[in-house]
This record gives structure tokens, sequence and C-alpha cells, in this order.
């Protein structure tokens, strides 16, 4: 009798398709410890929706958004009470803190002055900024303070709406690169663009020209995307397309939900693209009239049994004897249901054949053996669910 090979990957998970294409080359940034652009991870960006002088209620959101995954947080300072506040958050975050700037440029220079790990400025919010570059550039440059030249479809500078009549691609990516000149012109090149659009093909477009006309690491968005459903969408095909291209070095889904949604959406943008190590997986068929069992709620208990699993894996649900057993086969651990049973599947090996009111307990053991093999820290729910190991002829 010999023990099933679990085979377990030690770097690069076997599923893990080679990126579209490569990432376009950019200069690199470090935003507080995080690298940006030259070839680093893309990463995963958020802001919070706490009003930033509650010090508390904002620490307390970017702690929820650390552990779900995110890189980066972005925390709004229209007021001085929310300026006065950076210092604490920016030293207390668990992440880097960059601080979001409309209207009044003297918050950029207290932001900087806090020790936020960037600042993003929207020239065509604040008013006289271009008088204001060199100053801003001088400090930034001092404190080694990265800018994000912010430019929304929303606030896009008046001269631009009358030259293009509307906000084009070529009326954001002149914005972009205007305001990037004259940061230029005094020296100064830590820079990260965005140049958001609530259009889709409008944003995928304006990123396309930019990418052609300038160096810098570029912060994806698209901006006001809408509820959860729609804005995921929207981001996930103009992210897709844009990431594809090896377009894109940080990224932040806009979505009109808890921020935590948009990191989660962000990440798994990025896993199924092959540009971050993919997590749990779950491939689970759609069902149909071969389907014998009930593959839409055994699909859904295993995804919440395992949530917080550490490790990448792909497990996959299946409910008929047509695509079941070979999908089960490829995959980490899996069932194909049938006749009111399951046949558990671990690493292309048949360990065991279980009734159907046990494939969601049983896939849950497994998947926890197979997570403390791999010397997972698990989350204290899944400790001790370990099933035992199996051996097979």
């Amino acid at each position: 009798m010999t023990a099933v090979n679990l085979g377990i990957p030690t770097k690069r998970h076997e599923h893990e398709a080679e990126p579209l294409a490569p990432r376009r080359i950019t200069r690199q940034l470090n935003v507080g410890g995080v690298l940006v652009g030259g070839g680093a991870p893309v990463s995963v960006q958020s802001m919070t929706t706490t009003r930033t002088s509650d010090i508390g209620a904002t620490l307390q959101q970017i702690a929820e958004l650390t552990a779900t995954g995110c890189q980066i947080v972005r925390v709004a300072c229209p007021t001085q009470d929310d300026a006065d506040a950076l210092k604490v958050i920016a030293k207390k975050s668990q992440i880097p803190v960059i601080a979001d700037i409309h209207f009044q440029p003297k918050y950029v220079f207290a932001a900087i002055d806090a020790g936020c790990a960037a600042v993003r400025v929207n020239p065509g919010n604040i008013k006289q900024f271009d008088d204001r570059v060199g100053e801003i550039a001088k400090a930034a440059k001092d404190a080694g303070t990265p800018i994000r030249i912010g430019v929304n479809a929303g606030s896009l500078d008046k001269r631009l709406l009358e030259k293009y009549g509307k906000a084009t691609p070529e009326a954001l990516v002149e914005s972009a690169l205007w305001e990037a000149s004259l940061f230029e012109e005094h020296d100064f090149r830590d820079i990260k663009i965005s140049v958001k659009h609530n259009d889709p093909v409008v944003m995928v477009n304006a990123y396309r020209q930019l990418s052609q006309a300038c160096d810098y690491p570029l912060h994806l968005g698209v901006t006001e995307a809408g509820p959860a459903f729609q804005g995921t969408i929207k981001s996930a095909v103009a992210f897709g397309a844009l990431l594809s291209e090896g377009i894109g070095d940080t990224i932040r889904v806009s979505l009109s939900a808890p921020p935590v949604e948009e990191v989660k959406v962000g990440n798994q943008i990025l896993e199924s693209l092959g540009l971050r190590e993919r997590g749990l997986e779950i491939v689970s068929c759609p069902s149909c009239g071969r389907a014998q069992v009930d593959v839409y709620t055994l699909a859904e208990q295993v995804t919440a049994g395992l949530e917080g699993l550490p490790v990448p894996l792909r497990v996959a649900v299946m409910g008929c004897v047509v695509n079941g057993p070979g999908e089960a086969r490829e995959a980490d651990l899996g069932v194909a249901s049938g006749n009111g049973r399951g046949q558990i599947f671990v690493k292309g090996e048949v360990i065991r054949t279980v009734p159907e009111s046990q494939i969601v307990e049983t896939l849950i053991e497994e998947a926890v053996r197979l997570a403390e093999e791999m010397g997972a820290e698990l989350p204290e729910e899944l400790r001790g669910l370990a099933g035992p190991v199996v051996q097979v002829h």
C-alpha cells in the first residue's frame, strides 16, 4: 500500500498560467515600502470611507482592508481636521497611506509633512495648481514622497474641456502629460499617473495612449464604476484588457460597496490573469439537466467552509459524470458526484467514495490536511479538521 503523492508545489502553483503579455517597462517608485512599476507585482489599492479626522474608525477600516489583502490605502483629506489626523494614521497604519488631495494645495504640504507614503493630487480640482508645482515638487523631493497625478473625467481642466468638447481619451492624456511636464521642469519624476473615466472603453483607450507616451507607472481605475455587480463587471473588463497587454502597475476597483469588497474583486482580477499567486480557487460546474446533486449548494457550502484557507488550492465541485471526473482529477482536490454519492479525488487519485451528505465535510477535511502538509498557519476555526491520511492501492 502506498500513500497518495500530494505533489504540493513549493513555488509557482502548477495550475497558474503564464501572464498573457510582458509587463510594460516603467520607472519604479517606492510607496512606503511597496514597490510600484519597474517589474514589481501589480498592487491592489482601496480607499477608506470614514472621515479621516475620525482616527479610530479610519485605522479600524484600514486594518480590515489589510486583512483582506489591500496593499496601499488612500484617505480623503478635504478639511484641516483631516490633515491634522494624517500623522497618526500614517504612523499606525499597517500598510502605506496615500493622502487624497482636492481643492486645497496646503493639504499637499500637510500630507508630506505628516509622513504619508505618497500624495494623490487632482490638478483639475486644485485652483492655481500649476503655479504651486515648484513648491510641491521641492517638498516632495526633499521628503522622498511620490506624487500621483490623478486626472478624472468629472474634474477635467476647463481649458481641455473647451478644446476637446468632452473628456475624451486625448483630453485625459494631454492633461496628465501636461502636469507631469511641470514636475519634470523641477527635476521631479517620482510620479504615478491615472486617467480615470466611468466608461471602460474611454478609460482603456486613454491608458493605451498614455502608456505609449510616457514611462511612468500607471494606476488603473474605472471611476464611479457603480454598485457592486455593475462596478465589478466594468472594472474586470477594463483592467483585464489593459493588464493582458502589460499595462498597469496598481489598481483600485471603485464600487458603491464596502471597500473590502473592492479589494476582494481586485485580488480576484489579478489572480484570474495569473498576475498574483492564486489562493483558494473553487471550480464548480454551472449545473445542467445531467446534474445528479445540488451543485449550487455544494459549491456554496465548500466555499464558506474553506473561507480563510491561506494556501493556493484548486478545489473542483462537479455534479455529473460527463466533465466531473476529468475536472476533479486535474484539481488538487475534487469531487465528482452522481447517484447520491461523491468520488473524492486528491491529486488525480480517487481516495474514497462517500455519500452525498458527507461530501462537504470530506472536502473540507482533505483541504485542511493539504494545507497542513504545506505548512500553512490555519485560522482557528479550521484547526483540527484535517482528515486521516488515506492509503490507496
